[in-house]
């Protein structure tokens, strides 16, 4: 009899570890330890610093790795076969893909591979910056291995070194920020960029220029990124607006602010979607289903995308504004090799 009496104890202290429910079959509920269940907390994320300019190597990869951060500066210039903008890299990832909280290089490189809805696969470093030049370009994508991508992936990877993997990064990306308190408004918005953009960018955000080069980018119209770019998403340009902008006085602006002039921004008429399937009600469909996006919507009577100017079209940057911005124009860097050379340290595993 105490045999069974044990057994029968032993028993029931299993089917409570297990979590059987033959308990919950005659209308007990189970103890509240044998439910509750703790999520682990957010793993912080990893502060990383990477190395200065300097510490580029003098050999063979180090020239490549300079050529790539030309291109990443004077993209235009250095790879004009596949731009067909006024912009370069880094208007949109700043101090030469530096800067954190303004989707730097050495986050973005070990982001990769990574699986985006935009493309419906898993993407390759190199097939994301097929990407920027396609949409924030308003050009085409230089093919796998071209020597473009070659110096921009090389460019990316020396300035990753030491960088850890499988962790969040500090000032990776853009930040996200909360919603508003009030529906972002594109009056507000207009205001907000008249007071604090349009010094840089000019009133028309047709940017403005000094000798002969742009100076600041132009944030619509023909010769800015076209409407399949990223920063054409309200919620993205709001985060990298907060961040870093005005130039130099990045966080000053209250998050209505980001988010009502970030709509105002990206309630303006730019060059089409590469994906334009003839419709802009069907290209909206598939490829802007979203709140965050304005393509195909009506503003002041007027459906945003339908008269875009044709995609990978460059024409003439404007001029009217260069005296304006010459004081703020400094040369950078020194020429890169115009050809790449192979790398010739040990490869990574």
């Amino acid at each position: 009899m105490n045999a069974r009496s044990a057994c029968r104890g032993r028993l029931a202290l299993l089917a409570a570890a297990v979590g059987l429910a033959g308990c919950t079959q005659h209308g007990a509920s189970p103890p509240p330890a044998a439910t509750a269940r703790v999520l682990p907390a957010a793993p912080a994320a990893v502060a990383f610093t990477p190395p200065p300019r300097r510490a580029i190597p003098d050999d063979a990869f180090g020239a490549v790795v300079r050529q790539g951060e030309a291109l990443f500066t004077r993209t235009g210039q250095a790879a004009p076969q596949f731009v067909g903008n006024a912009l370069t890299c880094q208007n949109c990832h700043l101090d030469a893909g530096r800067l954190a909280d303004s989707a730097p290089l050495w986050a973005a490189w070990v982001g990769y591979p990574v699986y985006r809805s935009k493309t419906g696969h898993v993407n390759t470093f190199a097939e994301r910056l097929q990407g920027c030049f396609r949409f924030s370009m308003n050009g085409k994508a230089p093919p796998l291995g071209d020597p473009v991508l070659v110096a921009l992936e090389s460019y990316s990877y020396w300035m990753a070194t030491g960088a850890p993997t499988h962790v969040t990064l500090a000032g990776a990306g853009y930040p996200i920020l909360p919603q508003p308190e009030q529906t972002p408004d594109r009056v507000r918005g207009k205001a907000v960029y008249t007071a604090k953009c349009s010094i840089c960018h000019g009133a028309e955000g047709r940017g403005r220029e000094a000798w002969g080069r742009l100076a600041f980018p132009p944030l619509w119209g023909p010769d800015s990124f076209n409407w399949g770019a990223g920063m054409g998403n309200v919620n993205l340009a709001a985060g990298f607006i907060k961040a870093n902008m005005p130039l130099g006085n990045g966080w000053s602006l209250s998050d209505q602010e980001a988010w009502d002039v970030a709509l105002y921004v990206d309630s303006q008429e730019r060059p089409q979607d590469p994906r334009y399937t003839g419709d802009v009600a069907e290209t909206r469909a598939r490829f802007h289903d979203t709140p965050m996006s304005m393509y195909g919507r009506v503003v002041d009577g007027h459906v945003l995308g339908s008269v875009a100017p044709q995609a990978g079209a460059r024409p003439r940057p404007p001029s009217a504004d260069r005296p304006a911005a010459a004081a703020f124009v400094r040369r950078r860097g020194r020429a890169a090799p115009a050809t790449p050379q192979p790398r010739t340290t040990k490869e990574q595993p």
